[in-house]
């Protein structure tokens, strides 16, 4: 996670801004007066003992031109008074906070920490697509949206992502580190969120914190986005056979690759990590520290069938899961704001959101 703040530049002087002639008159010298051999700025003794630089035009050295008039002082006309010399410039005075002109402090923000997809092996929190999502849904949720730059497969394998995701919260738990933000976090109200492989480690990361509530003194996982989430298993479900090769981004060969590369060497897809039905993938689901789901599946995702069976599992289990049916939808819809489906569901987004602000904070 990074936030880049813009500390703006104030107070500087800038001694080239002003004019030449002003600046030579007020040293009562001729306007092109040239500055002795190796010219800086001249001194002149500060009434409190100090020196201080006064700017003035540099003109540089060079053998005099024929006709070329050497300066002279100013003549002073009998009787005249002396023109003053201006002030030097003041810094502009800041106005002091009062209890009627200060601003509240804004409101602190619901925090969103988002997993992009890729197959655990692609794309990062920096891809347009996600960045411009992140973007949408911060607006749309009225929070803050903080996306996890995970270490990616095949150089790092299970479970290196679901580690940084709980270290992003870990992060998070400590107010201290909330300077490195603009805005201030609520991280009471925080939830998990993450398309494709993304949902897969918001889904694994939302069940290690459930493990493990407790020892959080200030973060509360109050919700779980799951956007298509990347599950599978050994056998081929009815939608896998059915779309395989006939809808965009995902197919079997491709998905299976990424299995491969991002699981430990000799596991196959009955590991927890993609089949969410293992009895290793048990733990953390049974703890009320375990939050409320809202889940997206597409009708043209091949992905659907494990989808609803994630939302069946978690049903069975008792866990509060809304699921969003998109039947024209493909894998990562949602990244296209032309489709009525995308806006829809930011929408979703947004009320799964607010409804913490209503009911207080998960447990």
């Amino acid at each position: 996670m990074c936030c880049d703040v813009d500390l703006g530049t104030q107070g500087v002087w800038d001694a080239h801004s002003h004019d030449a002639a002003a600046e030579a008159e007020a040293a009562d010298v001729a306007p092109d007066a040239a500055l002795p051999q190796g010219g800086g700025p001249r001194h002149r003794r500060h009434p409190a003992g100090r020196r201080h630089a006064e700017p003035v035009r540099a003109v540089a050295a060079g053998p005099a031109r024929p006709g070329h008039r050497l300066p002279v002082p100013r003549r002073r006309v009998p009787g005249r008074r002396p023109r003053p010399r201006p002030p030097p410039p003041r810094a502009p005075l800041l106005p002091l906070p009062s209890s009627s002109s200060s601003k509240p402090p804004p409101a602190a923000l619901p925090v969103i920490v988002f997993f992009h997809g890729g197959g655990f092996a692609f794309l990062s929190a920096s891809s347009p697509a996600y960045d411009a999502a992140c973007r949408r849904m911060a607006r749309y949720a009225s929070a803050a949206v903080l996306s996890v730059d995970y270490r990616r497969a095949p150089e790092h394998r299970f479970p290196a992502p679901y580690e940084d995701g709980h270290a992003a919260l870990r992060f998070l738990d400590d107010p201290g580190n909330h300077r490195a933000f603009p805005v201030p976090l609520d991280v009471a109200r925080c939830f998990l969120a993450g398309d494709s492989a993304g949902g897969n480690i918001a889904h694994h990361v939302a069940r290690r914190y459930a493990r493990d509530a407790a020892s959080f003194r200030n973060v509360r996982v109050a919700g779980l986005v799951a956007v298509q989430p990347f599950f599978g298993g050994e056998e081929r479900t009815a939608a896998e056979l059915r779309l395989d090769g006939g809808a965009p981004i995902v197919n079997m060969d491709r998905a299976d690759w990424m299995w491969r590369a991002f699981l430990p060497p000799g596991a196959d897809r009955t590991h927890e990590a993609a089949n969410f039905a293992s009895p290793d993938a048990a733990a953390g689901l049974d703890s009320p520290a375990f939050p409320p789901v809202l889940l997206a599946v597409g009708g043209f995702d091949p992905l659907q069938d494990w989808q609803r069976r994630y939302a069946e599992m978690l049903a069975s289990l008792g866990k509060d899961v809304r699921v969003a049916e998109y039947p024209d939808a493909i894998h990562a819809f949602y990244l296209f704001p032309e489709f009525d489906d995308a806006r829809d569901f930011m929408i979703r987004i947004a009320e799964f959101v607010a409804e913490s602000a209503a009911s207080g904070s998960g447990e």
